[in-house]
Parts: structure tokens; C-alpha cells; sequence
């Protein structure tokens, strides 16, 4: 679960007035003949902001501190048309432009692109289209924004202030290959099929010490699920800058938390280059949607078949190229939260691709507990009621239950950030994979988003075809044979967004099989929030920067108790 500034070139100018009155508060946008034609697809956002450092577009999330935005839609708009922002607008976590109160703040406008998509479902959707930065609106290639102006607001006056687009952000250039880590892109003609359009998947793979020295060994595979990433994370071959200034973490209450990052960048070079460390291959994959940072590794009505397409095209890729075994003994998924669901995921739709996951404060594993919600027994997400009143479900808190967000904060934010589930945000990515297409093309909501109200129909669906406890349990009797020593699962109970509520659920079923065991482990880390990953010994700043040095050596020992007979246990083991 979760939520890049550089030089801009000029593209085009949208004028933009704002105009302000007492009855009747409003921004209105027109696009420049004389700069634009044709006709453009997206969302307008303008961006209200208490803060005079930095721009308003990085200042926008779905916690207390928010600053404000307001979202249009806008479909085939030409040059000359007018684009309103008034009371009708969406808008976080202020709802209403005209209460916005009287005050100075810097504005900023952005336009986020979209792009039609004619899916082989026999759905037209109109979609933004990853550009490289991993499905992020205020970031992404192409994208129109302001520079950050200062204004003066008083509704009263009824005061017209003009804007202007005035640059694009630019795209972001292709990473370089070193000696370890080596950047692949393939084109997915499973994916390619489904959306009507080329649709490739990347990754960045880390070789191992003697990969060119060894040229007759092949390798075991390790995939490492998770957002999307700019490059391999968490390995560098360059010592911490010591010089560099300190930065703070308020997460974990840590001075100078980036050198410590690049500390534990060097020491795994240092570990992974060190005679008698396990040799891998290891990888982190690029699979944006058109929904959000990476595809969940799973198929979906949404998405399309990406499941698939990782584990029968893209990784066959990878381990022709860069020589891996190619056996399903010989794989392994491990990831922390988002990356958490998708190994365990993974390894119960494919239970014979892969011999073992490693999985980290996953996204809800049990629909019971989707966060704080229970989606089959609940009827509505945003509270708690009772006969005379009822209580806000909160969506984040602090290892000491200090909450600084309710779900209806959050579906309220990716409200104002898209329709028909177009946030990017997490909350519309859970329900684009697991939803069915709804009959406009785009997923099907599991709740209504002004009322909380809970769709028990696509809640029955999402438990048949994604709760994997319940899929655990209703098909064990098949799942059980192949899924024995292959389930690792590890959170904090104090995870920011309860998900350990969730494994809480699953846990209770796997202790209880005995046809056979599970034979796998389950763990809790004491107060610590998102995302333990399982070390008892370190704190979780520390224990999160390390997930090769904690699972590589279980996954070696893991594969020569569970090979078959004649696999090669040897030429990778120099």
C-alpha cells in the first residue's frame, strides 16, 4: 500500500481565469486555439496550498495535513471551450470551492492526460497511460502544470485571478546497466491483445557474484513484488556520502534516516558479492495499469491477464536471458505490503510455478478484515452504527493508535482525484482487480463513495475470486498438496492500515489444517507498524532495507529440502 521534481519544457498555454464572487465562487479554464487543437481527454486539477515552499501538486495525500484540490473531468474539450470549476466540482478535503475561507495561498493547476483505450472485452475506456513514472498523476511525462502563484482570496470580492499553463513535465530518462543490475523491457502479447495497444512489462535484474565467470551455472529466481520501481532498489555499489545533510524520518522518528538508506544500499553490494552468499537471480518488476502503479501480478476484468503474462511470458524471458533454471522449484516471490498480497497471491494461483513466498504486511488477506472493514458483514464502510449514533472507521494510525485518516477521508481524496475508479490510488486499485467490469467499462464500485453504502453483490464476488483466505480454505483439499512449506507471512500488529487484523483471520486457518499442515510460519512483530517483514531483532527501519539478506538464505535452504531428484543443486552454488 502507498501513496520526481525536474527541468520542464515549454509545451502549450491554457489560459485560465479563477473567478471569485460571493454568490457564485468559480474557475474557469479555456483552452488557446492559437497553441492547441484537436480535442484532449483527462482531468483538470486545481490545487489550493497553505505552504510557500514547494509546489501544491506534491502536497496532496489522504491525511490530516492535506492541502486542498478540486478535480473536473474533461472529454473531448477543444480550443475555446470552457472548463468550470464551481460548487460542482470534487474537491479534498474541502468539498465545496466556495468554503474555501478568506486567506493568501498559492495555487497551482495540473492536466492529466488521458488516453482511449479499445479493449479486446469490447470496451472503449478512456484511461491515463503509464509514461514511465509508475502511474503518478502530479509526476507524469506530459502532464500540463502552473508554476506555483500566490493569491489573495476573499470570496467577497468576487475577484478574477488568471493562470496559466505554462510548462510540461518532462519525460524521465532510461536507466543504465552496471555490472549487477541489468534493465529489460518485453513486450506482453497477452497484455497487448487485451488493451488494443502495445503494452510492455519491465524489470531490473540483479545478477550475481560470477555471473560472467560462471558461464555454465544457471540460477534459481527470486521476484521481488512491489510498487512500481525506478530502478533495482537497495543496492549500491557506492559507499554511504557521510557529508551529505542528515534527513529526518517522522515515520520512524530517525535523524539522518537517508544515510542510513545508503548504508544498507553498500552493505547489501558488500553481503551479495561476499564468497559462499547464496547466488540468485533476483528481479523487480515494472507492470503499471492504466490504474495504478503495478497490476496486483494477478489477472483481473480490469486489468486483463497479468498474472500470465508475469509468470508465463515475462519470466521465461528473464530466465532465458540471463540463464536461470526455469523450474518452478527453482522460484520464489517474496514483497512487503502491496508486494506482500502479490507473493502470496502468486503462490496460490500458480501453486506450481513457484516453490515459496515470503510475504510482508500484506494488502488484506481476508475480506473480514479489508483494513477495518467487513465486507460481508458490514454494511457500510465509513461507520460504525449504532440505533442513536455512529463512529468514523479510521483508515491510519501510529504504532500507538493515533489515527490521522478515515476511510471516508480516503475515498473522499481519490473522489476528487478521478471518476469511474481513475484515482491511481489504493482504494481504486483494489477494486479494479477485483471487481468485474461494470457496464460502461470501467470496475464496478464495492462501495458507494458519498455513502459508505457496501455492494453485498460485488463483495460475493470478490470473495470467490480474490479472498485468499477463503480461497485457502475452499479449495485446500487441491491447494493443500502443493502449498505445503510455501506460506511465510510476517506483520506488525500495529500495521498502520490493520492489516494484520486480516492475517490475524488467516493464520486461524492455517493452524488449523492438518491434511495436510501448511508447514509454513506466521509472525507478529510487537508494536511494530507497516512494514515489518519478519526480523525479531531489528527495528522495522532497519529490517525493511534488507529483505535479500533476510530470505535469500532460507530460500537456498528451502530449495535443497524440497528439489526433485536430479536438479541441479550445484552449478549456482560456486
Amino acid at each position: 500500500m502507498t501513496f520526481r521534481t525536474g527541468l520542464v519544457s515549454f509545451y502549450l498555454v491554457l489560459f485560465v481565469g479563477i473567478t471569485f464572487s460571493q454568490n457564485n465562487t468559480k474557475f474557469s479554464v479555456k483552452f488557446n486555439s492559437e497553441l492547441e487543437s484537436g480535442k484532449l481527454d483527462g482531468r483538470v486539477f486545481l490545487m489550493i496550498s497553505t505552504e510557500g515552499t514547494g509546489e501544491p501538486r506534491f502536497q496532496i495525500n489522504d491525511r490530516v495535513g492535506t492541502q486542498q484540490i478540486f478535480g473536473v473531468d474533461v472529454e473531448g474539450v477543444t480550443p475555446g471551450e470552457e472548463i468550470i470549476f464551481d460548487n460542482n466540482a470534487v474537491g479534498y478535503p474541502v468539498e465545496k470551492l466556495s468554503e474555501i475561507p478568506e486567506g493568501e495561498y498559492f495555487v497551482q493547476i495540473l492536466f492529466h492526460k488521458y488516453e482511449t483505450f479499445v479493449r479486446s472485452d469490447g470496451h472503449t475506456v478512456k484511461l491515463p497511460m503509464d509514461r514511465g513514472e509508475g502511474q503518478q498523476w502530479n509526476r507524469a511525462p506530459g502532464n500540463l502544470i502552473s508554476t506555483p502563484k500566490k493569491i489573495k482570496l476573499n470570496p467577497n470580492l468576487g475577484k478574477t485571478i488568471s493562470l496559466e499553463f505554462d510548462q510540461k513535465i518532462p519525460p524521465i530518462p532510461d536507466p543504465v546497466d552496471t555490472k549487477y543490475i541489468k534493465h529489460i523491457k518485453m513486450k506482453s502479447e497477452l497484455l497487448s491483445e487485451f488493451w488494443g495497444r502495445e503494452i510492455y512489462l519491465g524489470a531490473f535484474v540483479l545478477l550475481p557474484q560470477g555471473f560472467d565467470e560462471h558461464p555454465e551455472a544457471k540460477y534459481p529466481l527470486a521476484i521481488f513484488h512491489g510498487h512500481f520501481p525506478s530502478s533495482f532498489g537497495g543496492f549500491s555499489e557506492t559507499p554511504a556520502d557521510t557529508t551529505q545533510e542528515p534527513v529526518y524520518s517522522s515515520r520512524f522518528n530517525l535523524d539522518g534516516y537517508n544515510i542510513t538508506q545508503q548504508k544498507e544500499a553498500h552493505q547489501l553490494y558488500k553481503d551479495w558479492t561476499s564468497p559462499n552468499y547464496p547466488r540468485m537471480l533476483v528481479i523487480q518488476i515494472q507492470h503499471p495499469t492504466p490504474y495504478y502503479d503495478d497490476s496486483y501480478a494477478v489477472n483481473s476484468e480490469n486489468n486483463g491477464p497479468y498474472g500470465d503474462a508475469i509468470t508465463y511470458e515475462l519470466i521465461p524471458y528473464i530466465e532465458k536471458m540471463f540463464r536461470g533454471i526455469g523450474e518452478g522449484w527453482s522460484r520464489f516471490l517474496y514483497g512487503g505490503s502491496t508486494g506482500g498480497w502479490e507473493a502470496l497471491a502468486v503462490q496460490v494461483f500458480y501453486p506450481d510455478e513457484y516453490n515459496g513466498c515470503f510475504a510482508a504486511c500484506p494488502d488484506p488477506v481476508d475480506f473480514r478484515s479489508y483494513m477495518i472493514v467487513d465486507l460481508y458483514n458490514d454494511m457500510n464502510a465509513f461507520y460504525k452504527s449504532g440505533p442513536f449514533t455512529k463512529v468514523d472507521r479510521p483508515a491510519h494510525r501510529d504504532y500507538l493508535g493515533k489515527i490521522s485518516s478515515t476511510i471516508k477521508m480516503a475515498s473522499q481524496y481519490e473522489m476528487a482525484l478521478g471518476s469511474k475508479g481513475r484515482s491511481g490510488q489504493q482504494l481504486d486499485i483494489w477494486q479494479a482487480v477485483y471487481s468485474p467490469v461494470g457496464e460502461d467499462g470501467y470496475p464496478k464500485e464495492i462501495w458507494d463513495k458519498e455513502s459508505g453504502k457496501i455492494n453485498k453483490e460485488i463483495a460475493e464476488y470478490w470473495k470467490e475470486n480474490y479472498d485468499l483466505r477463503y480461497i485457502l480454505e475452499r479449495d485446500w483439499e487441491t491447494l493443500g498438496p502443493k502449498l505445503e512449506g510455501k506460506i511465510n507471512v510476517y506483520c506488525g500488529d500495529m500495521d498502520n492500515y490493520y492489516l494484520n487484523n486480516a492475517v490475524y483471520l488467516l493464520e486461524e486457518f492455517l493452524e488449523s489444517t492438518t491434511d495436510p499442515y501448511y508447514g509454513g510460519e506466521v509472525a507478529y512483530g510487537d508494536r511494530a507498524e507497516h512494514c515489518w517483514n519478519g526480523d525479531p531483532n531489528l527495528p522495522n527501519a532497519i529490517s525493511r532495507l534488507r529483505y535479500i539478506q533476510m530470505y535469500a538464505p532460507r530460500i537456498e535452504k528451502r530449495i535443497l529440502e524440497s528439489a526433485p531428484e536430479g536438479a541441479d543443486l550445484s552449478s549456482w552454488r560456486y
